[in-house]
């Protein structure tokens, strides 16, 4: 039976929902049609990732979104609206890019491994959502976009995410363009691990978080440090730096356990240490 976890209310209600089975929490927008990132949201979902990482019973994270669109990016009539302050609005587009760097940055940083689940339209920021998450799967109707170009707005933040994800030529083709790809160019492009059928994408998420959870979290939490801080090397420091890591994970429990399991021919118990 799942756990279904209370949040606080924010100025949308119900825009986030959280949910944990089986060692996977399941955060889903819930603000249709649009789902998109206004600072409420924003707040609402790096809320429920900072609580998550204080929860043992947490082992895995899946971003998912109810109705047809994954996520619309930012709440452009939010954003809109506050042309009418007397600094025409400049604060508040402030506030809420930090707000949005913020959150990516706590996806990237999470200890614990987050997976995108997408059916249907992400764009802009809620593209750069998408990039932001360790793993991707999407159905084979989803589509991704970065259409700022088309409405004077240039997806600056959202290159940051996608241009670590796809090479840089795939990168400005969206940035430049503007126009939507499909799922199928999605994984071409590197954004996404896989494409499904949408009948079967919560299944094929769920046993992908499962296998994950599997796992021992203090090798998975090492790994996922360890990627992205050499990712940000050159490749002497990145091989000093793993080199290091390695030996810190040869001297944890678990490593001890995984080998002698393996060599032992029988099923591994994790400690978490």
């Amino acid at each position: 039976m799942a756990e279904i976890l209370a949040i606080k209310p924010a100025a949308v209600e119900g825009a986030v929902v959280a949910q944990l089975d089986r060692g996977v929490l399941r955060l889903t927008l819930a603000n249709p049609p649009a789902n998109a990132l206004s600072l409420a949201v924003m707040a609402a979902l790096t809320a429920e990732l900072d609580r998550a990482r204080d929860n043992k019973a947490v082992r895995v994270i899946v971003l998912s979104a109810a109705g047809k669109v994954f996520c619309a990016g930012h709440d452009l009539k939010e954003m809109t609206a506050r042309r009418a302050d007397a600094d025409r609005g400049k604060a508040f587009f402030e506030q809420t890019f930090a707000a949005c760097a913020t959150l990516m940055q706590a996806i990237v940083r999470h200890p614990l491994p987050v997976i995108a689940e997408v059916d249907g339209l992400a764009t802009a920021a809620g593209l750069q959502l998408v990039a932001s998450c360790d793993l991707a799967i999407a159905s084979h109707e989803a589509t991704f976009c970065t259409p700022g170009v088309n409405i004077g707005l240039f997806c600056s933040t959202p290159m940051v995410a996608l241009s670590r994800n796809v090479s840089r030529k795939h990168a400005m083709e969206m940035l430049l363009t503007g126009e939507t790809i499909d799922a199928a160019t999605a994984k071409d492009f590197g954004l996404v691990n896989r494409v499904v059928p949408r009948e079967y994408l919560n299944q094929i998420v769920t046993k992908y978080a499962q296998t994950i959870a599997s796992k021992s979290s203090l090798v998975v939490k090492t790994g996922k440090e360890a990627f992205y801080a050499q990712a940000e090397m050159g490749l002497a420091d990145a091989y000093a730096h793993t080199g290091r890591v390695m030996v810190e994970n040869m001297m944890a429990r678990d490593a001890e356990e995984g080998m002698g399991a393996f060599i032992g021919k029988r099923k591994p118990e994790w400690t978490d240490e």
